[in-house]
């Protein structure tokens, strides 16, 4: 149960104004059950054709010095972390984003009763090696419905699945839930500057719901 971010600008421009918003919302955030974002948050933003990376075990907001100090860019991902269980806090590893070569990956839900057997500690790092091996074979867009697909056929139980995906040049999310709508739901806002998908709305941006179920592609 956590926040995400994905944002795409036609030029690059410098993270901190979007990076201040979201981690105004995150503070606020908080889970249907009463859980905060606070167990650490990740950045990643493509520079050089290639994705850089910032993790820290710190909530998102007790950071905001830091925010002036990353390059531009015109594709970044943002993750506030609520870790699901007490044993898996305080590791940077379970921090999000994920990337490889191409593509910067986050997620937030809850699947109960997998039954698949793939490699990773944690959810989240299962879902990504699932959707990195599909990748391998087909388009974002079809290793997307395949991997969630995949995933709905072998879980007991999911209250929310949302995975997002920045690449080099789209931003990318699949939304889906079963409860908490308030909470589950993903927003974007499809400006001709700036475009933006994320789990809640943030200040200086109109936004629009993206219904359970559905896929986008900025």
């Amino acid at each position: 149960m956590c926040r995400f971010l994905l944002a795409k600008s036609k030029q690059p421009i410098s993270p901190k104004k979007i990076l201040t918003s979201f981690a105004k919302m995150a503070e606020k955030s908080k889970a249907f059950d009463g859980d905060w974002q606070g167990d650490g948050w990740g950045f990643s933003w493509l520079e050089d054709n290639k994705w850089k990376e910032y993790r820290s075990l710190e909530p998102i907001w007790k950071e905001k010095d830091k925010f002036a100090k990353f390059s531009e860019s015109n594709i970044f991902s943002i993750h506030a972390r609520s870790a699901s269980f007490p044993q898996h806090k305080n590791n940077i590893e379970y921090n999000q984003p994920y990337t490889n070569e191409s593509y910067s990956y986050v997620f937030n839900g809850e699947l109960k009763g997998v039954t698949l057997s793939v490699p990773g500690n944690i959810g989240s790092q299962k879902i990504w090696f699932l959707l990195s091996d599909y990748l391998k074979k087909m388009s974002l867009t079809q290793a997307l419905s395949k991997t969630t697909d995949v995933l709905k056929k072998n879980s007991r139980n999911i209250q929310a699945l949302n995975i997002g995906v920045a690449g080099k040049n789209t931003i990318s999310a699949y939304c889906h839930y079963n409860q908490h709508p308030n909470y589950y739901s993903l927003q974007y806002s499809d400006n001709p500057d700036v475009k933006i998908i994320c789990s809640e709305i943030i200040d200086g941006f109109n936004f629009k719901s993206l219904p359970t179920n559905s896929l986008i592609t900025l």
